[in-house]
């Protein structure tokens, strides 16, 4: 089966690529021939830099197209429409609700006449986060494009279990919807982990943007630092370049230099769950999360995982028993989860158990099941 993967980035940081290359990488490992179409700018370069035309992952080619307009510098407007027709696949698999790559996919898949599945990624966020004009677009989008075409998609795969009652106010069928969260590596469970003894060293890993709070996480980290003198901060990933000025300036205010590194990004999965395995602590400090992946990696590893109350962490961990959650925005919060995380005692060692046994469900092993045998009921209909 000849099966086309769309997305906003094939390259860089991005959640929505992490999911979407290894949903390709298994489907291919399945024996699918699979293509993804994506933009051509790097995800977490503040869009500076731009990826090669044509790429390979294993089985699996990419082709990226160039964005134009002041829309396209966030991915949101460029055309594969020749291309996925000269293509002809068996099926189509769309990922981001509201962008406009997801609504041609639809459009391609018509006139192909074969299914398109929408992958949603988490887009019903608080309005508050939202520029008013944003909401404006999103608001006609939902009533004006988003009604009428949601039940044209064969399926619609939410990620979380908290947007089904979104897309139910779409008017989206119920029997159109699947949960199909995301999904880790079996290596974060087969690698054996490696016993420590501190428990003072703390992670961020993922991209730093403003999205992610990264203010309140090295505000909540001070008043921890002036209690617990041995108390480390490690920042892992991309970082926006005008995001970076303004957290290194803070991070010199508050006279933490010695105490807070950032280092390169990790690409590499053993790599990363080396640097996982390296730490005793990770903080999600995030204005929103949708489906919080590298909150799953780190409880897949045994480590206590701290998670602002956003929609996505909520969901994850619950507040006690497979993890911490904290206030969003509220450093004092945090900083007293941070001080309960510290703790060593019977209750963390429980929490760390609990977490890793809840992910085990978010294995890719075990999803990639019912996504492929979706897709091959789907192109029989």
């Amino acid at each position: 089966m000849k099966i086309l993967e769309i997305i906003p980035f094939s390259s860089g940081f991005c959640g929505v690529w992490a999911r979407a290359e290894k949903e390709a990488e298994l489907l291919a490992k399945k024996g699918h021939e699979v293509v993804v179409f994506s933009s051509n700018i790097k995800r977490g370069t503040g869009n500076k830099e731009i990826a090669e035309k044509f790429d390979q992952k294993g089985k699996v080619k990419i082709q990226r197209f160039e964005t134009f307009g002041n829309l396209g510098a966030n991915a949101f407007f460029w055309d594969c429409s020749r291309e996925a027709i000269e293509l002809n696949p068996d099926v189509i698999i769309t990922h981001a609700y509201r962008h406009y790559h997801s609504t041609l996919a639809l459009k391609i898949s018509q006139k192909l006449k074969i299914p398109c599945i929408l992958v949603t990624h988490a887009p019903f966020l608080d309005k508050k986060l939202r520029s008013k004009k944003l909401n404006f677009f999103v608001c006609v989008y939902d009533n004006f494009i988003g009604k009428r075409i949601i039940n044209k998609y064969a399926k619609i795969f939410a990620i979380t279990k908290w947007e089904i009652p979104h897309l139910a106010k779409l008017n989206t069928k119920r029997e159109k919807i699947v949960y199909s969260p995301n999904g880790i590596p079996e290596e974060f469970f087969s690698i054996k982990i490696p016993k420590r003894k501190s428990n003072e060293k703390i992670l961020f890993l993922g991209r730093i943007a403003p999205i992610k709070d990264i203010e309140t996480l090295i505000k909540a980290f001070k008043i921890c630092s002036d209690k617990h003198k041995r108390v480390s901060l490690d920042f892992v990933g991309p970082i926006e370049e005008d995001y970076k000025n303004k957290i290194l300036s803070l991070v010199k205010e508050l006279n933490l230099e010695k105490k807070i590194n950032f280092l390169k990004p990790v690409y590499d999965l053993k790599e990363k769950i080396k640097i996982i395995d390296s730490h005793d602590l990770f903080i999600l400090p995030s204005k929103r999360e949708g489906m919080p992946q590298a909150l799953i990696e780190a409880m897949a590893r045994e480590k206590i995982v701290i998670s602002s109350k956003t929609e996505g962490g909520k969901e994850i961990v619950e507040d006690g028993k497979t993890g911490y959650l904290f206030d969003v925005g509220n450093e004092s919060h945090l900083a007293e989860k941070i001080f309960l995380a510290l703790k060593k005692d019977k209750r963390n060692d429980k929490i760390k158990k609990n977490a890793r046994e809840y992910v085990k469900q978010f294995s890719w092993e075990k999803l990639i099941e019912k996504i492929n045998l979706l897709i091959q009921n789907e192109t029989k209909t």
